[in-house]
């Protein structure tokens, strides 16, 4: 088999794998921020100001996650080209 074939069928399992596992994350996390939306509602000992931060954390965090999706996303968009460059016939 072709060497250039088996690094991008690598490259190909890599990043199934990479978005299975960034997904099944993703909706981790969503889930915790529901839950941790209900308790905020629920709990009338945590100041305003704490539910504040608290919800700007999960804003950031939620915005860390969308900007790490799209690097990698980006990079293996790269690597993709990568590797396209070498199907082409060359020019002499």
């Amino acid at each position: 088999m072709d060497p250039k074939q088996i690094a991008k069928q690598m490259i190909q399992f890599n990043k199934t794998a990479f978005d299975n596992t960034f997904d099944a994350m993703a909706v981790l996390q969503e889930q915790t921020e529901k839950m941790m939306g209900m308790y905020l509602e629920q709990a009338p000992l945590i100041p305003a100001e704490g539910k504040k931060a608290i919800n700007d954390w999960l804003k950031a965090y939620k915005k860390g996650r969308v900007d790490f999706r799209a690097a990698a996303d980006e990079n293996y968009k790269k690597v993709e080209d990568f590797f396209a460059g070498y199907d082409k016939p060359k020019k002499d």
